[in-house]
């Protein structure tokens, strides 16, 4: 077992490798995928994942947007920051400084999961102002009942501890413990992204990474902010979603001015590997609806 992914050994057959290049920029080396031509849309994927989730998405995005995917701090490729830039604040900041690096303005970001909270955040700290935000299965509130008090204090006590990451990685690493992980957020996945996740998961550097996300992130204060976004948000929900319950996304409309929530049936958390095709066509249509009727949202700048 290697503490960290090397792009030589472990990202030789990567998806879209063609499209990947190293970037560094918030004292970061990280890894960025570019493709396709038109307005920019920024992909960020979700904690614990990378740039591999947007394998089947990316390349059909492309057919109509300049896409830009990027492994967050400490996933994938990407180099791993100290603990407290790990928070929603920070990773926003360092997201920011990453654009101004690349020289993009994004019209348009998807996030999934974690990665919407962090696309949300960029607007509200005024560190991007695209035309939209796209909100795949969106982790946007805080957890509730018991969940909200055990797993946040165990993130913290577990990323304090430098042993936990590579223990898990070793406990983890084996196909039949990864397919599980996968049917428990209400997914299936092809076998490549059994073995794409398998790779991550093994690696005491990305699950590191993400346990400290799970410990500095504070959706309590994200919560209260969410009201204030002023511009025009999608929120696409799988029904088995059994990660992020689609009721969530509801509730987040309810919050957000304008927000719109549309669902894709019998799909899970990974709904957008899964039904690639279904994704863009609702990201796209999207993107073409507040191009077209930007006043059909009243916070749209």
């Amino acid at each position: 077992m290697h503490d960290k992914l090397l792009w030589e050994r472990d990202g030789r057959d990567w998806p879209n490798r063609d499209a990947s290049r190293f970037v560094t920029a918030a004292g970061l080396a990280w890894h960025v995928q570019s493709m396709g031509q038109g307005p920019v849309l920024l992909l960020l994927h979700g904690t614990g994942a990378s740039t591999h989730s947007w394998r089947g998405l990316a390349p059909l995005l492309a057919q109509h947007f300049t896409v830009v995917a990027v492994d967050l701090p400490g996933h994938g490729f990407t180099e791993q920051p100290v603990s407290k830039s790990l928070s929603l604040p920070g990773m926003a900041r360092a997201l920011s400084a990453l654009m101004q690096s690349l020289d993009v303005a994004p019209s348009l970001v998807a996030g999934h999961s974690a990665g919407a909270a962090i696309s949300i955040r960029m607007v509200l700290d005024h560190e991007i102002a695209p035309r939209g935000l796209v909100s795949l299965n969106g982790a946007l509130l805080p957890f509730d009942g018991f969940a909200r008090h055990v797993f946040s204090p165990l993130a913290k006590l577990l990323v304090l501890n430098p042993f936990v990451p590579r223990l898990f990685a070793q406990l983890i690493a084996n196909r039949r413990s990864v397919e599980r992980l996968i049917r428990e957020t209400g997914s299936t996945l092809d076998r490549e992204g059994v073995e794409f996740y398998g790779r991550l998961i093994g690696n005491p550097t990305h699950v590191s990474s993400a346990l400290g996300m799970m410990a500095n992130w504070d959706l309590d204060a994200f919560a209260r902010d969410l009201p204030q976004l002023g511009v025009p948000l999608l929120l696409i929900t799988g029904s088995r979603d059994f990660t992020v319950p689609p009721e969530q996304a509801v509730k987040v409309r309810n919050l957000v001015a304008g927000a719109k929530v549309e669902g894709l049936r019998g799909l899970g958390h990974l709904a957008h590997e899964e039904q690639p095709a279904k994704t863009a066509a609702m990201i796209t249509q999207f993107y073409r609806a507040i191009e077209t009727e930007p006043a059909t949202f009243p916070h749209c700048p």
